[in-house]
């Protein structure tokens, strides 16, 4: 007989920085209460004044609204940070390893991207809390956006660099990719990290007043949006044919969705280069435009939501991983699609639907569609804790027989 106390996250995957980039989104998806309900003239986010100024001023259903975006940003925060840091010492330790050396020289050597991943969405992170919580940070924004392209630029190169090992690796020495293995999305993750990195880079471009920053970001952003992009469409295809050859591999079925935050991730950052260019360099964008092209987003994402549940769904995913007593850490890969969806339904309903006049503000029907919004974030909330407790929760103590 042995005793077995160890938790599943002791056996350590770096697919577990993908607890941290959840928490992380699920704090930008209260951000987006305050983002689109809050009162923010002549700036393109809300900051501390404005905040404070519409909880003062605002009635109970403000107050309640600006209270509940304050706490889930400041909790979701600080255990994406905590998970990050966790993440890094386990990852130190994780080298040693002679697990290491085997993933470098495997497919999952490219599970090593969330860790850039996991690192860019706690700098936009950071940055959501500065404007919340930090007052006039507004005053000295434009000395932040240069050291903000300083820090994405470095871990666009971190991500390059680990990006280039990989493929410098499988495609220079014949053979050494397992193309049966690639019977999923997982090899996406470089794509999602990079689009993460152009999300970040694009910042500047919508809130900068300075030319050069904002010609800085349009240009950087743009370089690392459309790498993201040229990667993802040659690692799907490839994928998608050996799925057909091999079928869905069942640990990896979660990444069938990672389309939906890639394209939430680069739409937003469209969006942000729109409007630097709009702001800085007089080029001109309708709101019937602006609708139309989230629409076709959020098109693709709902067809790729529908095919990884129907594939879930077929192979037991959810009853074994989720709610059942099997723990796998490609299961983080699960919050990503639904914190995107959230977001994405977000800048639809408000920068889309509202804009363009199609639907008014705060309405029957802006709330109803509010409220699928909502409903995706609250259960993305239930998932994290629900994957927190199977992975990292105190592991009782049990007996299992030795192997024969």
């Amino acid at each position: 007989m042995a005793d077995t106390t160890t938790r599943p996250a002791d056996t350590y995957s770096p697919l577990y920085f993908l607890a941290s980039l959840g928490a992380g989104g699920l704090a930008v998806t209260f951000f987006m209460y305050l983002m689109f309900w809050v009162p923010h003239e002549g700036r393109p986010v809300p900051t501390f004044e404005d905040i404070s100024a519409a909880f003062a001023t605002g009635g109970l259903p403000m107050q309640t609204a600006i209270i509940v975006a304050v706490l889930g940003i400041a909790f979701f925060t600080v255990l994406n940070v905590k998970s990050l840091i966790w993440n890094f010492g386990a990852l130190a330790a994780f080298k040693k390893t002679d697990r290491y050396a085997e993933l470098r020289n495997s497919n999952a050597e490219t599970t090593l991207l969330a860790a850039p991943l996991a690192t860019a969405m706690t700098i936009n992170a950071m940055f959501i809390v500065g404007l919340v919580f930090v007052p006039r940070l507004w005053n000295v924004i434009e000395y932040l956006f240069p050291l903000a392209l300083i820090a994405f630029l470095g871990l666009g190169v971190w991500a390059f660099r680990t990006i280039g090992d990989f493929l410098g690796r499988v495609l220079t020495q014949g053979g050494v990719f397992d193309v049966t293995a690639h019977n999923s999305f997982a090899q996406l993750l470089p794509a999602f990290a990079i689009s993460m990195v152009a999300v970040g880079l694009a910042a500047p471009a919508a809130m900068s007043g300075n030319t050069l920053t904002v010609g800085l970001s349009l240009v950087l952003s743009t370089f690392f949006g459309f790498a993201a992009i040229t990667y993802t469409v040659v690692a799907a295809i490839t994928a998608f044919n050996s799925m057909l050859h091999h079928g869905t591999a069942r640990e990896s079925g979660p990444t069938l969705m990672v389309i939906v935050p890639i394209l939430t991730v680069l739409g937003i950052m469209f969006m942000r280069q729109t409007h630097g260019l709009h702001t800085s360099f007089g080029a001109e964008e309708t709101d019937g435009e602006t609708m139309v092209f989230l629409a076709r987003l959020l098109t693709v994402q709902i067809l790729f939501l529908l095919l990884g549940m129907v594939v879930l769904r077929r192979q037991g995913y959810f009853t074994d991983y989720v709610f059942g007593s099997k723990t796998s850490p490609g299961s983080y890969a699960l919050v990503c699609p639904g914190v995107a969806l959230s977001v994405m339904l977000q800048f639809f309903i408000n920068k889309g639907l509202v804009a363009a006049g199609v639907i008014g503000e705060f309405g029957i029907a802006y709330w109803v569609l509010t409220g699928i919004a909502l409903a995706s974030q609250f259960a993305m909330i239930g998932l994290v804790l629900r994957l927190n407790r199977q992975h990292f929760g105190k592991a009782p103590q049990r007996a299992t027989m030795p192997a024969e």
